[in-house]
């Protein structure tokens, strides 16, 4: 008989404040302002996207807390994306890395805080250059659970995944569109959290004008029972996972998250 605990399932989007999920997500009439509010009512963890372009203060932080755990009376989990200096840029230094947490204080004080999110660009290959350069961007964020994207297949590699293993890093699935050039669709644990970025199968990925058009897809009924039965089959190797949509454009988010949650509680997870 297994006494181990039910894992846990956080299901949320890429960012809260797409205008597309105005009628669904939000009751029409909605306040910007309010979004997170309503969000916190609804979902378990939230992915912010918005500190990948421009620097968070303590403020905004402690005012999402408020609007979240006071407001909405909700235990929301807040992931967060780090800045493209360290990832794009790749001009990131200790110091920059030092900033940026203190800034998470109000998320960390109220155990808000989800993984962070390292979410590396397609030409970011495995050069010894940048496995150095990764190294060093590990190790100052040491302390925190880490998540990290791939977009360039050299690094899906069974050697990469062993060494996630040894550091306790988090390997970030993803189920990306099937197109040339992008990483396969896999779900790896190499922790006991999990995370799981879903892109959709907009086939028109490399041609597309914007994000949101790069995530214009819903996933259908069925895609959503085949992620839920790999979820299940790997229910052994995780205690937490932490699952963002980013195809927020036209809802389809908001219809997918709906989809996948009925599809996971009939596995038996806790889902958020």
């Amino acid at each position: 008989m297994n006494n181990s605990p039910t894992p846990r399932i956080y299901l949320g989007t890429g960012g809260y404040s797409d205008t597309d999920l105005l009628g669904t997500l939000y009751p029409t009439g909605t306040k910007k302002t309010d979004f997170l509010r309503e969000y916190a009512r609804q979902y378990g963890a939230v992915e912010i996207n918005s500190t990948f372009y421009a620097p968070i203060g303590q403020k905004a932080f402690a005012g999402m807390i408020n609007k979240a755990y006071v407001q909405a009376d909700s235990q929301l989990k807040f992931a967060v994306k780090l800045h493209q200096d360290f990832t794009h840029a790749r001009k990131g230094t200790s110091e920059h890395a030092q900033a940026f947490l203190n800034a998470l204080t109000p998320l960390i004080e109220a155990d808000a805080l989800a993984p962070l999110l390292l979410q590396f660009p397609h030409g970011f290959d495995r050069t010894r250059e940048h496995r150095l350069y990764l190294a060093s961007l590990v190790s100052w964020f040491k302390d925190y659970p880490l998540a990290v994207e791939f977009r360039h297949n050299g690094w899906h590699t069974p050697q990469v995944v062993d060494s996630f293993i040894e550091q306790g890093l988090i390997w970030c699935s993803v189920d990306y569109p099937k197109v040339s050039g992008l990483p396969p669709s896999r779900l790896i644990f190499t922790e006991r959290t999990g995370y799981l970025r879903m892109h959709g199968n907009n086939l028109n990925w490399w041609d597309a004008m914007s994000a949101a058009d790069r995530h214009d897809y819903r996933y259908s009924e069925a895609e959503m029972q085949d992620w839920a039965q790999a979820i299940a089959n790997q229910r052994q190797h995780f205690d937490t996972l932490y699952i963002f949509f980013q195809n927020t454009t036209k809802a389809h988010a908001y219809y997918n998250i709906a989809m996948l949650r009925e599809a996971l509680a009939a596995h038996n997870f806790e889902v958020l």
